[in-house]
């Protein structure tokens, strides 16, 4: 199986030098963590059990991820290291969306968006059996980027 590689190559910090990532963001739902090993199987377990959902969710419609055929847990965890790594290195930021109790429902990516137009690309995701949450997720988040990122442009994906 081909992994997503579509963030491995990122060599440009998503931002400037001396500007610290703000802290995670956290509220009566839910909190981010930054992704991280720990999470993995949480990761592993919310994602293959919505594989269609998060394919019909907004950002997610007709793009590489998640794979259909879905991915073995090594592949899964091959992943989340990376994600780690380009969190450390400031070239990207996921974040694993956790239950105020602690559980793995979802993701947060905030990458460089391929249209130079904008800063940065958010793109959420919640598990299907937590759809309910997707919309206050993505706009928690996107108003969480607004009030303490540093970016002026934002390419996000709204919700209907």
């Amino acid at each position: 199986m081909t992994l997503f590689t579509g963030w491995r190559s990122m060599a440009r910090r998503l931002l400037p030098d001396g500007v610290v990532v703000p802290a995670a963001l956290r509220t009566r739902d839910f909190y981010l963590e930054p992704l991280a090993e720990e999470h993995s199987d949480g990761d592993y377990e919310a994602w293959m059990s919505s594989i269609e959902h998060i394919q019909a969710t907004p950002g997610f419609i007709g793009w590489v991820w998640p794979p259909s055929a879905g991915m073995t847990k090594g592949e899964n965890l091959a992943s989340v290291r990376r994600h780690a790594r380009h969190h450390a290195a400031g070239v990207g930021f996921t974040y694993a969306v956790l239950t105020p109790s602690g559980d793995v429902i979802g993701c947060v990516y905030i990458y460089p968006a391929a249209d130079a137009r904008y800063d940065c690309e958010l793109r959420t995701w919640v598990r299907a059996d937590r759809a309910d949450l997707d919309r206050p997720v993505h706009e928690a988040v996107l108003d969480w980027l607004n009030r303490e990122w540093p970016f002026r442009a934002i390419l996000s994906h709204p919700r209907a």
